[in-house]
Formats: C-alpha cells, sequence, structure tokens
C-alpha cells in the first residue's frame, strides 16, 4: 500500500507570504518521505467539511499544481476532485496536458460532478442541477479522452459541449490517469467502470469500501472491463491521522490493504504542512509491508 497527501488548507503560519515557500518545502517532503501522491481541492471558497470558514484562504488548483511541478521531480500531481462545472473540458484537458508536459508526464486528471453550490453563486459560476452536472462528467470524460487521442483532432458534438475540433498538441508526455472520485453506487461508480483508471473512496469503514468496490466489479462486469487495472485509492479522514496516531493509523490500513485497496491519501490540517509530512515518513515502509 502506497502513502500519498492531500492538502486542503492554505492557512499557513507566517501569513500569505509564507505559503509559496511551505509549498515548496511540501514538495521536497512528500518525495523525501517516499510519497506516490499529492494533491490539492478544486475550490474557490475553503469548505466547511475542514472546520474552517468559508473566508480561509484557498488557491486555484492547478495554478498550485503548475507551481509543485516545478518543486518536485516524481510524485503523482493531481486535484481531488477537479469540479467539472469549473472549466469548459476542452480547455481543462489543455491544462491537464500542460502540467503533465512540464512535469514530465507526472499528471493525473481527478474528476467529479462539483458540489459547493456556494461558491458557484458566489463567482457567478453555473451551478446545474445534480443529473446534469452527471451528464456533463460523462461528456467531460469522453472529450478528455478524445483530446489525448492523436489519431483524432475531430469535433465531439454533445448535449451540452460541442467542440469543432479535440486538437491537443502537444500531447501529454504520459496519457493522464483519469480518477473519478465518489462513491455513489448508480452513477459515480458506474463511470469508474467505464473510463477511469482509478477511484477514490472515503474510508469510513472496511466493510463500507468493501461494499463499493462490490458495486464497482459489478458496473465493471457490466461494461466488460477488467476490474483490476482500477487503482483503488482512499482518503483516511475517519478518524483523520496524525504523526502521534501514525502507528494506530497503519494498523487500521491493513484491513482495507486486504481489500485491495492500493493508496491511501491523508490530509495535513496544520500551518505547518511540511512538518506535518515529515512526521508521518516513516509511515510509507510500514504501508508497503502491508502488501
Amino acid at each position: 500500500m502506497e502513502l500519498g497527501f492531500h492538502l486542503p488548507i492554505f492557512d499557513i503560519d507566517g501569513g500569505t507570504g509564507a505559503i509559496a515557500g511551505e509549498l515548496a518545502r511540501v514538495g521536497a517532503a512528500a518525495e523525501e518521505v517516499g510519497a506516490t501522491w499529492l494533491s490539492f481541492m478544486d475550490h474557490y471558497f475553503q469548505i466547511a467539511p475542514t472546520g474552517l470558514p468559508a473566508e480561509s484562504n484557498m488557491l486555484e488548483g492547478y495554478t498550485t499544481l503548475g507551481y509543485l511541478a516545478a518543486h518536485t521531480s516524481r510524485v503523482e500531481l493531481g486535484l481531488l476532485v477537479t469540479g467539472v462545472t469549473y472549466r469548459h473540458p476542452g480547455l481543462l484537458a489543455k491544462i491537464v496536458t500542460t502540467l503533465d508536459v512540464l512535469s514530465g508526464g507526472r499528471a493525473v486528471l481527478g474528476l467529479g460532478a462539483a458540489w459547493f453550490d456556494r461558491e458557484h453563486h458566489g463567482l457567478g459560476v453555473p451551478f446545474p442541477p445534480l443529473a446534469e452536472r452527471f451528464e456533463r462528467l460523462e461528456e467531460a470524460l469522453r472529450i478528455c479522452a478524445q483530446m489525448w487521442d492523436p489519431a483524432d483532432n475531430g469535433p465531439f458534438d454533445g448535449k451540452y459541449y460541442h467542440l469543432a475540433e479535440t486538437l491537443c498538441s502537444p500531447q501529454p508526455i504520459h496519457r493522464p490517469k483519469v480518477l473519478i472520485g465518489g462513491s455513489g453506487e448508480k452513477k459515480t461508480l458506474r463511470l469508474v467502470a467505464q473510463y477511469g483508471d482509478a477511484c477514490n473512496l472515503f474510508a469510513t469503514a472496511p466493510e463500507d469500501v468493501a461494499h463499493k468496490l462490490d458495486v464497482l466489479r459489478r458496473h465493471c462486469a457490466a461494461a466488460d472491463r477488467d476490474y483490476n487495472t482500477i487503482r483503488i485509492t482512499v482518503l483516511a479522514n475517519n478518524p483523520r491521522p496524525t504523526p502521534d496516531t501514525r502507528d494506530e493509523f497503519v494498523r487500521a490500513m491493513a484491513d482495507y490493504a486486504k481489500l485491495g485497496v492500493h493508496t491511501v491519501i491523508v490530509t495535513p490540517t496544520t500551518g505547518a504542512p511540511a512538518a506535518w509530512i515529515e512526521g508521518m515518513g516513516p509511515a510509507v515502509r510500514q504501508l508497503a509491508e502491508l502488501g
């Protein structure tokens, strides 16, 4: 089992002027400890689950990943996850391609249906009903796949998106893996089976994840997809681990490793995330021993 880090908080010790330097240290720390994943949220306002008000610091996700691309050399980079409503899919494919080229082939496209209505309304971003957002998500997945097919620069004519050309030059160094976030059994996990290279679930309890994976297997069977080609990732926030509870966290992850979970992602929520990551570092070796 591998370890990844996800940073949801930008209220950094030292204030706004200290953010850039701390994020550079985060990238160095993540690679020094052997993490395989580094991500940020795709939000414009801070979200309530962090325990912070909406007015707290929040950086634009892909600009931040571009900065981290220059301060890392090995770790995969992505958003957990991109909101489909925030960027036109053709532009999104170009943004992720740019990240992939500038990072040397380390970009991952995390994508989901979006949910935070306040930031949509606050910044004037259309927020269609949930059913439409899922339809847009599926079209976005198809558009990105076409944009990353160098043999197909033709049009895309969907219900919501219409592209006269899907020209994307340069192509990514490595076609970005597609991680679809969410655990909805009827729609989200079906999209994982049809279009995803990875899924991301909440590590609420081993039995909950086992059930979701069984649902995913059924969707894979219906789509004639090999379940074993999908990378299983979980976000571990129940309870949220800390360096002080690291050993307890690793023991808890053993049950998820038995389910075939490949990567567990944890979230530093302090004002000094680089030091937090360093404190979690020994968990990389401990998790690897779980299989």
